[in-house]
């Protein structure tokens, strides 16, 4: 059976990766892509999530912008990682297909109240402002979200963009606490799952060999990132982090973590955006997300390699 996602993005290589997958996997039916600010700013996130549906010649995508800054922040944005225009490593063309017009919240909305029931899953991998935005337009639309997996947030990894906190998180602290507690069915791939999933010198050739243009646009993508986390964290490759979502969806038996407590931070100057996984039991706090924390990278890799091979 066939699972109806929304991926809720801020493109971002890793990102890319990830509606790639999506777009290469029938066990997955993408309902649209909602884009936020977060890697860069939303007028760029949403020109990039159109550049990948046209890589990946499926113009036919619908491309919604959404939230161009937090619930209550300034926007904090990463082109340090991810270049000036979030896709830095290949030239693409711009995209010639149209935005949506309407708001990516609406589309959330309407789309929840119009499937049937527990049937649609949201897939947010940037910052959560749209799908807290929703939740707190749209109280009605909790209940009938089947499941939402998510990256972002970290335990034993700790964070990448303060000691505390994972970008993804961090951004908007506030929208993400609103998700959390939510009651939602919550997966979890935090930076402790995504630092597993590393590029190698191997993967990525495995890549640039495929036919066709995508295979070497995602070496290509992999390539430029992946020199800010080896100098970072002296690692042999970049993780990449949010393909890790979908293949979740795809292959759930890649994957293993514990059922958890999980608060989000959104007071302390030290912590702020900081995901308290309460990973030991040690609170009385009732379980509220299946919080991943490892991963058969190989077979990870060799799903991602063949799903790329079809386009």
């Amino acid at each position: 059976m066939t699972r109806k996602i929304i991926i809720d993005t801020d493109p971002g290589q890793d990102d890319a990766v990830a509606i790639l997958l999506a777009l290469a996997s029938p066990e997955v039916e993408l309902l649209g892509l909602t884009c936020v600010a977060g890697n860069v700013p939303l007028a760029l996130t949403t020109k990039n999530a159109r550049i990948v549906c046209e890589l990946a010649e499926r113009p036919d995508v619908k491309v919604f912008a959404g939230c161009d800054r937090p619930l209550n922040r300034d926007l904090v944005t990463a082109e340090y990682v991810h270049g000036k225009t979030g896709l830095d490593g290949i030239e693409l063309p711009d995209p010639t297909m149209p935005l949506q017009e309407q708001h990516a919240v609406d589309f959330i909305i309407d789309t929840l109240r119009q499937e049937p029931g527990g049937t649609v899953t949201l897939v947010p991998i940037g910052p959560l402002t749209n799908i807290a935005t929703a939740m707190q337009r749209a109280p009605d639309i909790i209940p009938r979200i089947a499941e939402i997996v998510l990256m972002g947030g970290g335990c034993f990894e700790g964070g990448n963009v303060t000691p505390a906190a994972e970008f993804n998180i961090y951004v908007d602290p506030e929208a993400a606490d609103i998700v959390f507690r939510a009651g939602v069915k919550l997966t979890v791939m935090p930076l402790d799952v995504t630092h597993k999933a590393l590029t190698t010198n191997a993967r990525i050739d495995a890549f640039r060999a495929l036919p066709g243009r995508v295979g070497p646009a995602v070496a290509s993508w992999t390539d430029f990132f992946e020199r800010f986390d080896m100098e970072k964290y002296g690692s042999e490759g970049a993780p990449l982090h949010d393909p890790c979502t979908i293949a979740y969806l795809i292959q759930p038996d890649l994957f293993s973590g514990r059922q958890i407590n999980v608060e989000i931070e959104t007071t302390s100057a030290l912590t702020l955006g900081m995901t308290v996984a309460d990973w030991w039991g040690v609170t009385d706090r009732a379980p509220n997300a299946f919080f991943v924390n490892d991963l058969d990278a190989d077979a990870f890799y060799t799903l991602l390699t063949e799903r790329l091979a079809q386009f």
